[in-house]
């Protein structure tokens, strides 16, 4: 409980994201979770990524479920859920037993605006969760920041629109 007292950063991103998009996300997060508790989704992609970079250098890490704390997804986050379970934190505000359907992901997102004092998005296609993390994110008056990618990739054109509109570059 006592990450949820911490500094704690967002970083979100597609799911089915690009190995260069998995590669810059464990990258960053074990960078800055010497510093920061890095807070994402548990989705498979970006997320993954966000929390195994954290976890690699026994940083904090901070799962929000779209689901009940006892259900995991996706399932194949299984082990990855048992690790942020012993060495990090899971925090869902769904009851017990709770599915993980899909318009709750997007209820989910505010909370990760909410505990951070900024979202990175690594890799988003325009139209995404990711993006509306973001705007989230500025509701709450928090920092956007977005890492560039492929200019003809997209799943980098949600980026690259976000950088467009005065996200903080990120490297």
């Amino acid at each position: 409980q006592e990450l949820l007292l911490t500094d704690c950063l967002a970083m979100v991103g597609s799911r089915a994201s690009t190995a260069y998009g998995r590669r810059t996300a464990f990258s960053l997060a074990r960078n800055l979770a010497s510093s920061l508790t890095i807070v994402s989704g548990l989705a498979l992609g970006i997320d993954t990524e966000a929390h195994s970079g954290a976890l690699s250098v026994d940083g904090g890490t901070l799962a929000v479920l779209g689901c009940g704390l006892d259900v995991v997804y996706p399932y194949q986050n299984r082990r990855l859920y048992e690790r942020i379970r012993e060495s990090g934190l899971l925090i869902s505000e769904y009851p017990l037993g709770t599915t993980p359907d899909g318009f709750r992901f997007p209820a989910r997102n505010r909370i990760i605006a909410g505990l951070s004092l900024g979202v990175i998005v690594v890799e988003a296609a325009r139209k995404s969760g990711s993006l509306i993390t973001a705007q989230l994110a500025l509701d709450f008056d928090r920092e956007v920041f977005a890492v560039p990618g492929q200019v003809d990739s997209f799943k980098s054109q949600g980026a690259h629109w976000l950088l467009k509109q005065g996200a903080k570059l990120v490297q």
